[in-house]
């Protein structure tokens, strides 16, 4: 039976407004959920909060059955380092590197080695050796990608992955983050507010009216 990787139990937050509220989510290995909503709905800080990086102003989040907001910041960064990959839509690669000197850096960190199969499925393998500076937004982006992939993560969030990409690259990546997460029975969290990128995902939840419920594909 899979395990549950991620769970979270009466999360609210609020910044000068409130954002949700009682929100109750779980998310199991093998498992692909999107979280659709308009801009401002609050989801990417939804996904912060369950990536560890926001404490919620209420409730709690259970990542591999660990309450990571009572955890020590060691405790925490190991998790991060070790189990965790987050994709932005800002890539935060080292731009004077080459590509595989930002890839190698992850690896080395995560105690891994970089998957050439994936930079072939990615289509990056020819830009291995190219500065960051040099890849256009799309390439930046697939290099991103791979680099949080090659550290083996067990829990993925991504944030509008494929935001900044053409539908022919953004179907790609995200065969290949589904690809991975069954192959390596991991889980993964991805906010999109595009419907045709969730619809790819197992599940699909609304954020809207600060409530966060399933949509049931009839």
């Amino acid at each position: 039976m899979p395990k549950t990787v991620l769970k979270a139990k009466n999360i609210a937050h609020a910044f000068d407004y409130p954002l949700f509220s009682n929100i109750n989510f779980e998310i199991k290995e093998r498992e692909s959920i999107a979280i659709l909503g308009r801009s401002g709905s609050g989801k990417s800080t939804l996904l912060h909060i369950f990536s560890s990086f926001i404490p919620p102003n209420s409730g709690e989040v259970e990542i591999f059955d660990q309450k990571i907001y009572s955890l020590s910041n060691d405790k925490l960064e190991e998790i991060r380092r070790n189990k965790l990959g987050i994709v932005f839509q800002a890539h935060y690669l080292f731009k004077g590197m080459k590509a595989i000197e930002n890839l190698e850096i992850a690896t080395l960190l995560a105690n891994e080695t970089i998957d050439n199969s994936l930079l072939e499925r990615l289509e990056i393998q020819e830009l291995m050796q190219q500065k960051i500076g040099e890849l256009s937004g799309g390439q930046q982006q697939r290099v991103s990608i791979a680099r949080v992939l090659s550290k083996k993560p067990k829990l993925i969030f991504a944030d509008e992955p494929t935001g900044n990409l053409d539908k022919e690259t953004a179907k790609l990546v995200m065969d290949v983050l589904l690809e991975y997460i069954k192959r390596h029975n991991a889980g993964m969290i991805l906010v999109t507010h595009d419907e045709e990128m969730a619809n790819l995902c197992d599940k699909s939840y609304k954020l809207e009216n600060q409530i966060l419920e399933e949509k049931i594909v009839r």
